[in-house]
Parts: structure tokens; sequence; C-alpha cells
């Protein structure tokens, strides 16, 4: 995941996200903040644990109407945040299909 990352920074995905508890994408530092509808997902990548395959994460690489750009992470499968899920079921995601990638 980190030399995803690295490449995505370098792309100009520098910014950190994370879901509220009142179901909103915010930054890190809490300065920005996007409903579902501001939000696009251009891509996402699927990690699973070197020594252990049931520790899998998802990375959601996102824009907004703004034109910030950033990632959040989240668990996959079993353990996946239902809050990050739930927003990004919402969240139009640009020809990728995020429910075959569904729990």
């Amino acid at each position: 995941m980190v030399q995803v990352l690295t490449r995505l920074r370098k792309e100009g995905y520098t910014l950190d996200f994370r879901v509220a508890e009142e179901g909103v994408l915010r930054t890190i530092d809490g300065k920005q903040q996007f409903r579902p509808e501001q939000v696009q997902i251009v891509n996402f990548y699927r990690f699973e644990g070197e020594s252990y395959p049931g520790d899998m994460a998802i990375l959601y690489v996102l824009e907004t109407d703004t034109g910030a750009k950033g990632t959040i992470s989240d668990a996959y499968g079993t353990y996946a945040d239902e809050t990050v899920e739930a927003f990004m079921r919402q969240v139009r995601d640009l020809g990728k299909d995020l429910n075959k990638h569904s729990r």
C-alpha cells in the first residue's frame, strides 16, 4: 500500500480523508468536508496481508467537486468500517463497480 500511496501523492492525491460519524467526508485536519454527491471515486486498490491473507484493506482514490484530491483507506470485508462503507456506496464511482467488491 505504501508504494501505491507514494505514486498517488506524486500524481496530486495529497489529502487524507476520513468519514465523520455524521456521514460526511472530511480532510484529516477537519478544514474541508464533503457530502457523497460532491465526491467521485477515481480508483480503488485492494491489498492482502503478506503474512495473513485475511488481513485485507482497500484504498479509495477520491476527487471532489472543488478539486480536492486524496485517499481514504479501510479494512476490507468482515472488518470494514460500516461508516466508511456506507459513505462510499453513495459516491459516484466513475465506472468502478464497487458492489461486486463488497462483503
